[in-house]
């Protein structure tokens, strides 16, 4: 069956891969980009919608405009998201408050509005992209760390309060996946990565992909406040 999905950062990346797959499994599929105009890219299938979830209110607007297009959002991707990296000594105020203010307030602010539809359906899938590295830590890396550990607090007191709705809230936890955002990796530390790596290998964006899509599904109908890490094994047990 058709489900009215919506993704944030859905232009690019893993967002895009993911996006690309619900709108192949025959779903209406809408995503944000922060750019003007259509991403070059961006297939003819995909609603695009420019909004930035840092800002108020921009999110909420492009919601409505999913839904009119689309009718009430089903399932919701939150996976918008930025690095700012440096050492915390020297990272600045304004830094640390962008990425917590993209990766975790607008990741609320996200969810919020989408699960308001979701409450009156009495029933609804939420995936929020968190990061292996963020529960591990990573030099460097304090606002990104904090911004993706957070989300799991996120999910799980969400869990409980809606739960009894038919919704559930899970969390997919990528490791070093081959995307740009990896290719600016040094060589030097993609090494030391792939050492704490036990399959010793990045991910690719499909393995990402089939995660999401399997807590999206119907067969993950009794899945909620789960972590699934798709990250060759490091930072297991986290």
């Amino acid at each position: 069956m058709s489900r009215s999905v919506f993704i944030t950062g859905g232009n690019r990346g893993i967002g895009l891969a993911v996006a690309k797959a619900f709108a192949a499994d025959g779903d209406r599929v809408a995503v944000t980009h922060r750019g003007e105009g259509r991403p070059e890219g961006l297939p003819e299938a995909l609603l695009g919608i420019r909004a930035d979830v840092a800002v108020p209110g921009e999110v909420e607007h492009a919601l409505k405009q999913a839904e009119t297009a689309h009718g009430p959002v089903e399932v919701v991707v939150a996976n918008a998201g930025i690095t700012r990296d440096g050492p915390m000594l020297r990272m600045s105020d304004e830094a640390f408050d962008e990425v917590i203010r993209t990766n975790l307030t607008g990741t609320f602010v996200t969810v919020r509005a989408a699960v308001r539809s979701m409450l009156a359906e009495r029933r609804g899938r939420v995936v929020l992209l968190s990061s292996a590295l963020g529960f591990l830590g990573s030099p460097g890396q304090t606002n990104y760390a904090a911004s993706k550990t957070g989300l799991l607090g996120l999910a799980r007191s969400l869990v409980w309060e809606i739960g009894d709705r038919g919704i559930t809230v899970n969390v997919v936890a990528p490791g070093i996946i081959d995307t740009g955002m990896t290719a600016a990796l040094s060589a030097r530390r993609m090494e030391e990565l792939m050492r704490m790596t036990p399959l010793g290998r990045p991910g690719s964006v499909d393995e990402v992909v089939a995660a999401v899509r399997f807590l999206a599904g119907e067969s993950a109908g009794y899945i909620t406040g789960a972590v699934l890490p798709v990250s060759g094994g490091i930072g297991m047990g986290m």
